[in-house]
């Protein structure tokens, strides 16, 4: 995409936002959660006690997802680089509005919209020493503003298929976009080969996906929820159904309301009102998470399912499965996080758009979950499980095994910046 028709792209993206946020709380929040971001930021600054002579180390997120695939590497730089001071920003208002008050971070607020001033002038007003970019999500001219200072700029977990525009005749902006990067954390060889071509092996490390770290931590440091362990008492069949979407709920409906003894934890990807209420309209004698804790919970035998009504429980919840769904397969997004119900040894169940994602092509391949592509299989695997609990063991012990040995990531990038010596504090003698 040439540079005059990434100006156009923003000025429509912009416009199309403003027009959507009387109609869309979300767009709503990102569009006014960047009005005034000068006087914003420069007010999270002071708050936060941070100056010009602090090192700052800036980490940006897409998303909520994205900022737990960086949460690792940020917990232990912060104990590893006990003196700088952390700022974190988010593009979505999916993640901004669940980790604003995350306490690991000095300071965090929206990524600016992308602008050539904008730009410079947010760069200017933090001086990071270090940006750590996860994942995806390129902005030319914030990429730019922070390549020209000669701040280093790492990419972490980068993930990389053939036909992306990197790749291909149209994609020069999005090369250039690659080579502000100081260096690159890619999560397998398959993505090295392919980046590789682009800005030079030098400037890649395989390191793997730091969402393996993630996991392992939210599991070693999980949260129980009484009210729903009080719900869940004597059950025998527990499924965990994360992040699903409509698509997802319609293949889970019939096999929930035939079979009232397996009990259903399910957690929406989007929890707007009106999808909410979609939901509960689908299923019979459905409860609601906010109800439960209220003591406002009918007769425990005929509500087998339990919708989650808020954001942030999904990570921990998987823990109480005994099999786990995973929502987006039937979307064209594609899957979500496999990992965070892998890692709790629970077998994984997902539709069948996955092949974007490695963790969920691994998983597979290692034993740890299953693809169905409707409802019909969806009860034919269900009752497989059940009816040979030697298999659901097994699958069980292939996914708490994968996710143990794909471990690391975090280790391998900090040991590199470490290496190569990009900041000038570090820990406490």
């Amino acid at each position: 995409m040439a540079l005059p028709l990434y100006r156009f792209f923003l000025l429509l993206y912009a416009a199309a936002a403003r027009l959507l946020a009387p109609f869309s709380p979300k767009v709503k929040r990102w569009v006014q959660g960047r009005q005034g971001w000068r006087h914003q930021w420069q007010h999270k600054l002071a708050e936060a006690g941070i100056g010009a002579q602090d090192e700052v180390i800036w980490m940006h997120a897409s998303s909520l997802g994205e900022f737990e695939q960086g949460r690792p590497l940020l917990d232990h730089m912060r104990q590893t680089y006990p003196h700088a001071r952390f700022v974190v920003t988010f593009f979505s208002p999916s993640g901004y509005e669940v980790r604003k008050q995350y306490p690991g971070a000095h300071a965090i607020g929206y990524l600016p919209f992308d602008h050539p001033k904008a730009a410079g002038e947010f760069t200017d007003l933090l001086q990071p020493k270090l940006v750590l970019w996860i994942k995806y999500e390129y902005w030319y001219y914030t990429l730019q503003a922070i390549h020209s200072r000669d701040i280093p700029l790492l990419l972490i977990s980068g993930i990389f298929r053939p036909g992306q525009p990197f790749f291909t005749w149209y994609g020069a902006l999005h090369r250039r976009m690659l080579s502000f990067f100081s260096h690159l954390f890619v999560q397998h060889e398959a993505a090295a080969s392919l980046v590789s071509a682009v800005v030079g092996a030098s400037r890649v490390t395989v390191a793997g996906d730091t969402r393996f770290d993630s996991v392992c931590e939210t599991a070693e440091h999980w949260q129980a929820f009484p009210a729903v362990e009080h719900w869940l008492a004597g059950a025998a069949r527990v499924v965990v159904a994360g992040s699903t979407w409509p698509s997802d709920e319609e293949e889970i409906v019939h096999y929930a309301k035939a079979n009232p003894g397996v009990k259903w934890i399910i957690a929406p990807h989007n929890l707007d009102p009106r999808d909410r209420e979609d939901t509960l309209r689908l299923f019979q004698h459905p409860l609601t998470y906010s109800r439960l804790v209220q003591g406002n919970a009918g007769q425990a035998p005929l509500e087998n399912v339990l919708i989650i009504d808020n954001v942030g429980m999904l990570r921990y919840l998987y823990r109480y499965a005994h099999i786990s769904y995973v929502g987006g397969g039937f979307t064209g997004d594609g899957v979500h996080n496999v990992l965070e119900a892998a890692v709790y040894g629970t077998p994984v169940i997902h539709g069948p758009e996955y092949a974007k994602f490695a963790e969920a092509t691994g998983l597979l391949e290692a034993g740890g979950s299953f693809v169905i592509t409707n409802s019909l299989e969806l009860e034919s695997l269900l009752e497989k499980l059940w009816q040979q609990p030697e298999l659901l063991q097994q699958a069980g012990d292939a996914a708490a095994s994968f996710v143990q040995k794909n471990a690391g990531a975090t280790r391998r990038v900090l040991q590199w910046i470490q290496e190569n010596r990009l900041l000038t504090s570090s820990k406490k003698r």
